[in-house]
C-alpha cells in the first residue's frame, strides 16, 4: 500500500492525476459538513445530496493569458451590452462536455480570430464553492486577428496591448493573471516555475478538495505526509462546500482531523486540477504544510502520518520552499 500512495504521489507532483477507486473516496462530505453544523445549532441551506450541475448550480470559466515575443497581451474588446468597447483577455463559460483546455483554445478563436495551444495552468480562482476560473497561458499556432471588421457577438476586435494605459479594462481582475503569465514567460532565465500542468481528465461527479498534508518529524527529520485510514489509505480528501469559501472548507476539514485547536498550516498552492467532461465535477490537489513538527500536531480523526522515502522528500523541497512550484490557488471569498 505503502509503494501504491507513493506511486500517487508521484503523479500528483507532476500535475497528473489519480485515477481508479480513490476517486470515490471522501471523508468530510457535504452531509458530514451538515451534521457538524447542525450539532453546533446551525440550520444548513445546501442539501446534504447535493452535486454540482455545469450552467445550473457551478459556473467553470476559463481564461487565456498569451504573450507575444514582444512581450504584448493578447486581448479582446468586449461585445456584451453591459461593457461593450471595453477591454479584456479572452475568456468565457465553460459549455457542457467539453475540457477545460477546449474551453479555453474555443474561447480564444471566437474572441481573437486566432489557434492558440493552452501550456500550462497559471492560477485556478474559486469565488464561494461554486465559481471557478481556469486561468492558462499558451502559444499561438495560427489564425487571422480579428478586425473590426469581423466583429460579432463574441467581440468587437481583438489587438496585442503593449501599454494597458492605453485601453480602458471592462475590470482590473486581470492585472494579477497578466503579471502571473509575464514571470512564467521569463522563467527560462532562470526563475523558479511549476512544470507545465494542464487539467488531468479525470471525472469527480462532486467538486472535490484533496490534501497532499506535510510536515517534519523533529526526532528524525524526515518528511511524513497524511494518509486517511477510512474505508481505505488515501490522501484525505472532502467535498467543496457550494456555499463556503475553499479556505473556509479547509478550515473545517482541518479540524475535523485534528480539532479546534490546530496546530499552524499554511497551503501553499495546487498540485493539479482534475477535470472531466463525462461529470461534472472537479478535484483540486492541495498542498499543506504544517510549521510545527509532527510530535507537537495531535490526529483526532482516522488519518496516520506516514514517513516519505528520501527520494520523494528531496523532490518535494523545492515545492515547499520555492515561490511560483506550485498553481496558484486565488480564492477571491
Amino acid at each position: 500500500m505503502a509503494s501504491k500512495i507513493e506511486l500517487n504521489l508521484n503523479k500528483l507532483l507532476d500535475g497528473l492525476g489519480i485515477d481508479g477507486d480513490e476517486n470515490d473516496f471522501c471523508d468530510f462530505t457535504i452531509a458530514d459538513q451538515n451534521s457538524v453544523a447542525e450539532s453546533q445549532g446551525i440550520t444548513p441551506t445546501t442539501p446534504s445530496n447535493y452535486k454540482p450541475v455545469l450552467g445550473s448550480n457551478v459556473t467553470y470559466v476559463v481564461a487565456c493569458v498569451i504573450l507575444n515575443d514582444n512581450d504584448e497581451i493578447l486581448m479582446m474588446q468586449e461585445a456584451k451590452e453591459s461593457c461593450a468597447g471595453k477591454w479584456y483577455l479572452p475568456a468565457g463559460r465553460m459549455e457542457p462536455r467539453e475540457t477545460i483546455v477546449q474551453a479555453a483554445a474555443r474561447e480564444v478563436l471566437e474572441e481573437t480570430g486566432l489557434n492558440c495551444r493552452p501550456e500550462t495552468l497559471l492560477v485556478v480562482e474559486t469565488a464561494g464553492g461554486t465559481w471557478y476560473r481556469f486561468v492558462l497561458t499558451g502559444r499561438i499556432l495560427g489564425g487571422e486577428l480579428k478586425t473590426p471588421a469581423k466583429a460579432d457577438k463574441e467581440s468587437l476586435q481583438a489587438k496585442w496591448i503593449s501599454n494597458l494605459d492605453e485601453i480602458s479594462l471592462r475590470a482590473n481582475d486581470v492585472l494579477h493573471l497578466i503579471e502571473k503569465a509575464k514571470s512564467y514567460k521569463n522563467s527560462h532565465l532562470g526563475v523558479n516555475w511549476h512544470k507545465d500542468i494542464l487539467p488531468a481528465n479525470v471525472p469527480h461527479s462532486k467538486d472535490m478538495l484533496r490534501l497532499v498534508v506535510l510536515i517534519k518529524k523533529r526526532s528524525t527529520n524526515r518528511m511524513h505526509v497524511l494518509l486517511s485510514e477510512k474505508t481505505a489509505i488515501h490522501f484525505p480528501t472532502c467535498e467543496i462546500h457550494p456555499a463556503k469559501s475553499v479556505h473556509s472548507t479547509l478550515r473545517r476539514f482541518m479540524v475535523e482531523m485534528f480539532g479546534a485547536d490546530v496546530a499552524q498550516h499554511r497551503p501553499l498552492g495546487l498540485l493539479n486540477v482534475e477535470a472531466d467532461p463525462s461529470a461534472d465535477g472537479c478535484c483540486l490537489t492541495l498542498l499543506v504544510v504544517f510549521r510545527p513538527p509532527l510530535e507537537e500536531v495531535p490526529l483526532i480523526g482516522k488519518c496516520v502520518w506516514h514517513e516519505l522515502p528520501q527520494s520523494i522528500e528531496k523532490n518535494l523541497i523545492p515545492y515547499v520552499s520555492q515561490k511560483n512550484s506550485t498553481i496558484e490557488l486565488h480564492v477571491v471569498r
